[in-house]
């Protein structure tokens, strides 16, 4: 009897400390599912229907997806991501690698350094597009006068976020300013780089040059294969800056839609033109292509990802 009374009173420990577990974890699992969970499936039924906040949604089965080919924005908004992707993500890694290389160097005040390079990065994106709005101003921004101070004619300086041919580079541009976080991973890739293989290719004679790209480049692929997956998905997703500098321009997006980019499409149609349903479409779109892109990335990893001695 005593022993049967000892397992009682254990399992009765056992189920409050299980309840006392779920008690802990129910209100990030409940925000989970409200807040990312049920949006998403969400969003998936309502590409299906015509909804317009103002009336009931009405199911069209997959005539939102038949009007994305007939959609010329649709292919403007693909257009500009991905010209920004295909420049502004492998720009961005080298540019973040090479500070990164910088600032693994033993000099004095190396903390501060790093903190500056990284500060932008945790800047309010809505606070940064503002002042990049007026280094680009191309009457009065600093980045023109600096440009006109080293003898390009008033007339031959670029039209940043005004003309066409200029917007999509002004983003470009903007996008150095925040690969403080890219920077930061890579930096902690370059500190795992074995010592010894960089002393025995001294010992072997190899140069700076010889050294970084045999040794240093593949030992820390995998942090630049993480920096590439999300890149991309911040470039497909990129909307903040677009959306406050495109205010004051045309639609929103730009002249001509030069700014248009596919989240701030998605946007306008969900919420400039009340169209939901169109604009769940446009999303799931999105998924797709980044899934596509992104396996795409992952398959082409055993090419050029080094994982410590064997390759996937």
């Amino acid at each position: 009897m005593c022993l049967e009374g000892s397992y009682r009173t254990l399992n009765r420990l056992r189920r409050r400390e299980a309840w006392t577990g779920l008690a802990f974890v129910s209100p990030g699992v409940i925000g989970l599912l409200v807040f990312a969970v049920g949006p998403f499936l969400a969003s998936g039924l309502l590409s299906f229907t015509n909804y317009n906040l103002l009336e009931p949604p009405k199911f069209i089965c997959v005539a939102n997806y038949i009007l994305l080919f007939h959609d010329h924005r649709f292919y403007i908004a693909l257009w500009v991501t991905f010209y920004y992707a295909i420049v502004s993500v492998p720009l961005d890694l080298a540019v973040a690698v090479g500070l990164a290389l910088l600032l693994n160097q033993r000099v004095c005040g190396l903390g501060i350094f790093r903190t500056i390079f990284y500060l932008p990065a945790v800047l309010p994106p809505v606070a940064t597009a503002v002042l990049w709005n007026w280094i680009l101003n191309p009457d009065f921004g600093i980045l023109n006068a600096a440009l006109h101070f080293f003898g390009i004619p008033k007339e031959s300086l670029p039209q940043w976020l005004i003309a066409p041919e200029w917007t999509v580079p002004a983003y470009i541009l903007m996008s150095l300013w925040g690969v403080g976080t890219a920077m930061i991973v890579s930096l902690a890739g370059l500190q795992d780089v074995p010592k010894s293989l960089i002393e025995a290719a001294i010992l072997d004679g190899a140069g700076t040059w010889a050294r970084f790209w045999h040794i240093t480049l593949p030992m820390i692929s995998p942090v630049l294969f993480y920096n590439v997956i999300q890149g991309i998905i911040g470039s497909f997703s990129y909307f903040t800056t677009p959306f406050i500098l495109g205010q004051g321009v045309g639609s929103g997006s730009g002249t001509n839609d030069a700014g248009l980019f596919y989240a701030l499409y998605v946007y306008q149609q969900a919420f400039s033109n009340l169209n939901l349903g169109y604009a769940s479409a446009l999303a799931w779109v999105m998924l797709v292509i980044i899934l596509l892109l992104t396996l795409l990335i992952f398959r082409s990893s055993s090419i050029w990802v080094y994982y410590g001695g064997e390759r996937r």
